[in-house]
């Protein structure tokens, strides 16, 4: 079993197959394996039509091996599977809690989490969409606020805040800018708190505002759990 000559080398199906990020790795790379078994066939010494079928069926497969690469690599962005948040990848079968607190990057939302006593609703079925506030996004907050809201007599604000940032149903990026353009440019969505959060769109960005007219941006967006999914902002929202 060779290739014929002129035909897809194994260092070219190699570099086809990098090409391919890692959002939908495993599907992507197994096709691209699987074409590059099916490029290979026997040739016969002295079988001119076969070394011709082998050495088109090589180059065919090249040709869509790299244009699924590319296609991949357009729409990854958006569906990064396993993405690093925080230093840790997050597993689409895992939950908003049980991927959040391998973040370094959003150890203070957990902790609030834990002290709302929102951990098992937040890995309940869902589905939910949470805006995420980072660490950074808390230290924002004026001095001891964090600190003060953990308290056990502070649970209800605590709760009421941190709720402010969940929102019923999967919402990805794509669907925040939809609502937004739905709007002129200005969308609302309905949080579990109750209170709405306005959505805008800059560009390829998604800006989520509170009540109080303070702006969030989702720095990464798109990330998929099995109850929903999450988009990290860099500011903390207020109901």
């Amino acid at each position: 079993m060779v290739f014929a000559p002129g035909t897809t080398t194994d260092i070219e199906w190699v570099a086809a197959e990098a090409t391919v990020p890692s959002i939908r790795s495993r599907a992507a790379k197994l096709f691209l394996r699987r074409l590059r078994k099916d490029a290979r066939c026997p040739i016969h010494r002295g079988s001119e039509g076969n070394a011709m079928l082998t050495k088109n069926t090589g180059r065919t497969a090249k040709a869509l091996a790299l244009t699924l690469a590319l296609g991949l690599g357009a729409s990854g962005a958006a569906y990064a599977k396993n993405p690093m948040v925080g230093g840790a990848p997050m597993y689409a079968q895992k939950t908003i809690v049980e991927n959040a607190v391998n973040s370094k990057d959003h150890t203070t939302l957990v902790a609030a989490v834990k002290a709302a006593g929102l951990v098992d609703t937040l890995n309940g079925p869902g589905p939910f969409t949470v805006f995420a506030p980072t660490n950074a996004a808390f230290a924002k907050l004026p001095p001891g606020t964090v600190e003060s809201l953990v308290q056990p007599q502070n649970k209800a604000a605590l709760t009421k805040i941190l709720t402010y940032h969940v929102v019923p149903g999967v919402y990805t990026a794509k669907d925040l800018m939809a609502l937004a353009m739905k709007g002129g440019g200005q969308g609302q969505i309905n949080t579990v708190e109750g209170e709405p959060l306005g959505i805008t769109v800059q560009g390829k960005k998604v800006y989520v505002t509170d009540v109080k007219g303070n702006t969030a941006t989702v720095t990464i967006p798109n990330v998929m759990q099995s109850n929903g999914v999450i988009h990290v902002v860099n500011a903390v929202l207020m109901p």
